[in-house]
């Protein structure tokens, strides 16, 4: 057996979410970060000494110039557009932490640049990589529920620390950003693209009730092309990470936290019950990395499994959801 292309990363942003992306590569056959950025460099010299990384780059052009094959975005909402179509324009490919963009408009830019360079582009929306997703993917092409015709999901965590970049308008804050695309996600991904959403919420965090809030609660109801979904989000109310993928022959219920998937129940049409669990091996980010890297190695520009339309399905959602709500 031909021996694999070790795919070489850079990661730009060293946070929490980095340090998962971290413990999800030691899963991954033949892939390595070599190197890293951050504005503040004794963050990234920290967690280069934690994650045995050799190199921590002083600009962003000076870690694209480096010997690395693709780059790891894990920064701040606003960033994600400028430091994709920087990787793209470098000839990096480009797995980038949700959401891809904060708005359509941003995340056609990246994609146009992407189809102009040719370079490989993903977000990184970790659900439909895990081992129980692919299965239920799997039973439900198979026609186990018939045609799927209903999506509900949704998750709230009041646990947010004060000062958090979630309740910062300023970094694009808000649940529907940050875990509302999630649900969004789930919801084109079987039913297609929003035609019509309605939303009910809040305004919070930093900017208050105030215009200049983020979104501390959402409830939202779209009409999509093959169906309905009913979703919500919020950072100031407890909810379970439960999802519902409903069909005209039968469901499947996703257990908490669902975008994490490890077990789940899918009931048929004459009542039989059947239980799938597969547990995850490492961080969970390590599934839609190995994707990535396949990819890369065979010189695809764009995921089958997750293609840049689908990112831009579930972000117009959100969009429009929070257009909704704002009035």
């Amino acid at each position: 057996m031909a021996e694999l292309h070790t795919v070489r990363f850079g990661i730009i942003g060293t946070g929490s979410i980095a340090g998962r992306f971290m413990a999800g590569l030691q899963h991954v056959p033949a892939a390595m970060a070599t190197g890293t950025y951050n504005r503040t460099r004794s963050k990234a010299m920290a967690f280069n000494g934690s994650h045995g990384i050799p190199h921590a780059f002083d600009s962003l052009d000076e870690l694209l110039a480096s010997d690395i094959d693709a780059v790891y975005i894990a920064t701040p909402h606003p960033s994600h557009a400028a430091l994709s179509i920087a990787a793209l324009q470098a000839g990096r490919a480009v797995l980038c932490e949700k959401p891809a963009a904060t708005s359509v408009a941003e995340l056609d830019t990246v994609l146009a640049v992407a189809r102009d360079t040719g370079v490989l582009y993903m977000e990184a929306m970790k659900p439909p990589f895990f081992p129980l997703y692919r299965e239920i993917r799997q039973r439900i092409a198979a026609g186990a529920i018939g045609e799927v015709r209903f999506v509900r999901a949704g998750f709230a965590n009041p646990n947010v620390p004060a000062g958090h970049a979630v309740l910062d308008p300023a970094q694009a804050g808000g649940g529907l950003l940050d875990i509302g695309i999630y649900a969004a996600f789930l919801a084109c991904d079987w039913l297609g693209a929003a035609q019509d959403v309605q939303t009910l919420g809040r305004l919070g965090g930093l900017g208050g009730e105030e215009a200049g809030g983020v979104d501390t609660f959402a409830s939202i109801q779209s009409r999509h092309e093959r169906g309905i979904s009913q979703l919500y989000c919020g950072l100031d109310t407890s909810g379970s990470g439960e999802a519902l993928i409903a069909g005209s022959a039968g469901h499947i219920v996703i257990f908490e936290k669902w975008w994490n998937p490890a077990s789940a129940t899918l009931v048929h049409a004459d009542g039989r019950r059947e239980e799938l669990a597969m547990a995850p091996q490492g961080s969970g980010l390590n599934y839609e990395t190995a994707h990535f890297c396949e990819l890369l190695r065979q010189g695809k520009t764009e995921s089958p499994i997750l293609p840049q339309a689908l990112s831009r399905s579930a972000l117009g959602l959100i969009t429009l959801a929070h257009a909704a709500l704002r009035h």
